[in-house]
């Protein structure tokens, strides 16, 4: 890849679906401080977007991506610089579940470290069959405490545990099996495979699902009476939505609903 091009791409589609492309395939796309950079901006931007559908996360090479670039890291080790650098990778994070729109990676090759917690950060995950995935940091005395922050709101602790103290690879079958990925294709049917997902998300009304997502992770984090006071809350808001009174006066006239999917 020629030192000019960037670091991450960006394409978007007529019907508003955004695809950034990490764009370091001789690094194994490995999160730099430079690419974390550009996904915070490219996030940032697309927050404030409501001409946005859905993003999905891919990447260019032979891998999705091998977490954070370990040459930076050992350049200046201090606990500042550490201290600092996951937080600006935490911000990148919490930004893909922050998004009013559903975030999918499409993962080929490996995803390890920060790149298995960016697959467990965005909100939908379709993995190549012969994809793998771990949190290998152990491996080289690391833990890796801020991925075990996504693996454990994805998979159940056991399973995330063994994948933290291990460090040892698992399959695409076995993340679809423990819940890390929600569908798994054969390499060439990949792209198919996302595509259906997008058509189905895109289908549906935008300001339904913005208003779904900011609930589904604002109920995680509470105690079961404060996450239904949230959800009837949201419920309510939603139904005075004219698309959603359509749709359900529609389903009772036994007619298809006059607006169709809207903002």
């Amino acid at each position: 890849m020629s030192s000019t091009e960037p670091l991450l791409l960006s394409t978007r589609d007529a019907r508003g679906v955004v695809t950034l492309t990490l764009n370091r395939p001789q690094a194994f796309n490995a999160l730099s401080e430079d690419l974390l950079a550009a996904l915070q901006a490219a996030l940032t931007t697309l927050t404030g977007d409501e001409g946005v559908r859905a993003v999905v996360i891919t990447a260019a090479g032979r891998a999705f991506c091998a977490g954070h670039d370990l040459k930076e890291m050992r350049a200046e080790p201090s606990a500042a610089y550490y201290q600092d650098l996951f937080a600006r990778c935490s911000k990148v994070m919490l930004a893909l579940q922050r998004l009013p729109v559903p975030v999918i990676a499409r993962v080929h090759g490996i995803a390890t470290a920060a790149g298995c917690q960016l697959v467990a950060m965005c909100d939908l995950a379709v993995a190549a069959s012969d994809a793998r995935f771990a949190v290998s940091g152990v491996n080289l005395g690391l833990f890796c405490a801020t991925p075990s922050v996504a693996l454990t709101r994805n998979l159940g602790r056991k399973a995330a545990f063994e994948m933290l103290a291990t460090g040892d690879f698992i399959s695409a079958e076995q993340a679809l099996a423990k819940g890390l990925v929600n569908r798994v294709a054969a390499p060439e049917q990949l792209d198919a495979e996302v595509e259906r997902l997008v058509a189905s998300i895109v289908a549906k009304p935008r300001l339904a699902l913005a208003m779904g997502k900011e609930l589904f992770y604002k109920q995680l984090e509470c105690g079961i009476e404060a996450a239904y006071q949230l959800a009837g809350q949201t419920m309510a808001c939603n139904m005075m939505d004219d698309c959603a009174l359509d749709g359900v006066q529609a389903f009772i006239d036994k007619r298809p609903a006059s607006g169709g999917p809207k903002a």
